[in-house]
């Protein structure tokens, strides 16, 4: 198991991509913290779960554009496994479909909070207990490389965003800390249940070589690449994952 005694923080676990980047992280080994905000169902089944076949895991609730939630989940990880040494920041949603005529300046603050300052505020949180060898990977969006869908350009400039972040970083914390993006196509989620119509979604994949969706755990599976040693010389890039839709 390539990240035996290692431990990893999820943001956003509870559920679709997190959820299986917390199994997919548990199954090579390492301690697991699941941060979650509503699906606690899903958070508390990982825990279960992993804990049966012989894994630790520990599932905590908060809202990681509030700081107190932030230094609340990082100090019970500390507590709990003594240090942090795979951050993967997938905590984000599209939070609505608005154009920039319909979008007001909360709107536009809700979007930017949730997808990149929470990532910024854990990141701050996590690097005193973070030693040589760690990793943070950076979940962005095919939409940061085209703009998104209609009434998405808010997500779309954040998960942009969080693409330079990725490699302003790799350079600020080199050669200590590997920084990694994954930015995902149209993978099979609630996001697009919610989000996108059926009709869509079987364009999209029909469009794409490999004329499917993508599946989480084949997010999860990446995920667990960028955090272990496989992927050593690996620092600043943005992996597209998406079927070939959108080839780089």
């Amino acid at each position: 198991m390539t990240l035996s005694g290692k431990t990893a923080i999820v943001t956003g676990g509870g559920r679709d991509i997190g959820k299986a980047c917390v199994m997919a992280l548990a199954a090579e080994g390492a301690n697991v913290v699941i941060n979650y905000h509503s699906s606690s169902v899903g958070a508390d089944s990982a825990v279960k779960e992993i804990e049966a076949a012989g894994g630790k895991a520990l599932a905590l609730k908060g809202d990681l554009t509030d700081q107190k939630d932030v230094d609340a989940l990082i100090a019970r990880t500390v507590e709990t496994f003594g240090a942090v040494d795979v951050l993967v920041n997938n905590t984000g949603g599209l939070v609505a479909r608005k154009t920039i005529a319909e979008m007001d300046l909360a709107h536009w603050n809700a979007v930017m909070d949730l997808n990149l300052t929470s990532a910024f505020l854990m990141i701050k949180a996590c690097l005193p207990h973070m030693s040589a060898g760690s990793a943070i990977v950076n979940l962005a969006s095919q939409a940061g490389r085209d703009g998104g869908g209609p009434g998405a350009v808010a997500y779309a400039t954040s998960k942009g965003a969080m693409m330079t972040f990725t490699r302003g970083l790799a350079k600020e914390l080199g050669p200590d800390i590997r920084v990694n993006a994954i930015n995902p196509g149209m993978i099979d989620t609630d996001f697009h249940n919610i989000f996108t119509k059926d009709a869509v979604r079987a364009n999209v994949a029909n469009a794409t070589p490999l004329k499917r969706e993508g599946r989480p755990q084949e997010i999860g599976d990446l995920v667990v690449f960028l955090a272990s040693d496989k992927s050593s010389f690996m620092t600043g890039t943005s992996i597209d994952i998406n079927g070939g839709l959108l080839m780089s």
